[in-house]
């Protein structure tokens, strides 16, 4: 009977969110200060936060926790408050849209269409006071709000309590996205009201990204399917795409899926490689083509060490034995030390074949090199075609 290496691959879906999430600690502490308030005096103000962050730097997720532990603290004090997260953009950035949304969840009965901003706006605030909730109203891609509708739709989510004075202040404001530049669009008055507190989130630095990975692979992988070269790989690769950690937990679900479809029992370097160049096909054969006979031989030599080996780095040391090896098979003069050294830059800049320097566990300092984006199997394949090809 064929055994799969998950234990439960929900936990890699985009989706979940962790109990905890690994380096967001100090972030997640400060959110949950900006609106302690709902916990003491829920009725007495609101709060505006923008969370700001390149792409896989976990502010969906940073939210969506903080949602759910806001939401638990605050009724534990029999406070009654409800965390509502919408993706702006799949609502085409309109305001009423979104807030149609955000009513269906309170009332599902709620009519869809024929009512504006305004009244939108209204009708939720009326429904939270009759069940005397407060709302933390997070908005994702908030850009895409800023660039439909400008600054009327901001200052109507940001001057809420202006249109009922002396009532209690129902609905709160996180604004999620990945960089200041859209508010530069909105007028003085729109501006300050968003741009008081902002948390920033910085990119995943290697380290991090593996510490990440490593939390996943427990949770949705059997215990010692997953080497740890096989995180440290996926880690570098998320890291030459800006630290995306979804892209590292997505690389690391597709490889188990190639894992599994070999029925291999482990997830490998090899499935890995493969499951990166089905979401960034990066290698063109024209760019294989354009290489010159030696530049071709050495990657060869460095293909065919990944191919027989389960490991995720070589050393350079190994891949000039097998590009030697390639020279003898194709009888073709081997080039010196340092045009290796040169070649092993092109590659890297063409996204083939990366080098890192390392001095960990030898004698000074060695290269370490790994391929980033395609199958070994299927590199050793292109380049032998590619050198026959020259021979005739």
């Amino acid at each position: 009977m064929r055994h799969s290496v998950f234990r439960d691959e929900s936990k890699l879906d985009i989706n979940y969110v962790p109990s905890r999430l690994p380096h967001r600690d100090k972030e997640h502490r400060l959110l949950m200060e900006f609106f302690s308030f709902l916990t003491q005096f829920p009725d007495r103000m609101a709060q505006r936060v923008l969370v700001i962050g390149d792409i896989g730097t976990g502010k969906t997720a940073l939210c969506q926790r903080f949602g759910v532990d806001i939401t638990i603290e605050a009724h534990k004090r029999n406070v009654n408050v409800k965390y509502v997260h919408i993706n702006c953009r799949e609502y085409r950035g309109k305001l009423s849209l979104v807030l149609q949304h955000a009513i269906g969840i309170l009332k599902p009965t709620f009519p869809k269409r024929g009512f504006s901003s305004e009244e939108t706006l209204g009708t939720l605030l009326q429904l939270l006071d009759e069940e005397n909730a407060f709302m933390v109203l997070a908005l994702d891609e908030f850009d895409s709000l800023i660039e439909n509708e400008g600054s009327d739709a901001v200052y109507s989510l940001t001057r809420l309590q202006e249109m009922r004075p002396g009532m209690p202040q129902r609905i709160s404001l996180i604004g999620i996205m990945r960089d200041l530049s859209p508010t530069e669009k909105l007028d003085p008055s729109a501006k300050s009201t968003l741009q008081r507190s902002i948390i920033r989130l910085e990119k995943y630095l290697k380290p991090q990204l593996m510490d990440i990975l490593n939390a996943r692979v427990n949770m949705a992988f059997e215990p010692g399917v997953v080497p740890e070269d096989v995180v440290s790989l996926t880690a570098d690769l998320a890291q030459d795409e800006s630290g995306n950690a979804r892209f590292a937990i997505e690389l690391l679900w597709r490889a188990g899926k190639y894992a599994d479809a070999e029925e291999l029992g482990e997830v490998n370097p090899e499935c890995v490689r493969k499951a990166v160049s089905s979401i960034i096909p990066t290698l063109q054969k024209s760019e294989l083509s354009s290489l010159g006979q030696n530049e071709k031989l050495f990657l060869l030599g460095a293909a065919e060490v990944f191919k027989t080996s389960e490991k995720a780095y070589a050393t350079l040391v190994d891949v000039e034995k097998a590009y030697a090896v390639a020279c003898e098979e194709f009888e073709v003069p081997p080039v010196s030390h340092t045009m290796l050294w040169k070649y092993l830059q092109t590659y890297s800049a063409l996204g083939i074949l990366k080098s890192e320097v390392s001095g960990e566990g030898t004698r000074g300092r060695s290269t370490r090199i790994y391929l980033p984006a395609i199958s070994a199997v299927e590199l050793e394949k292109e380049l032998r075609a590619s050198l026959q090809q020259g021979e005739e």
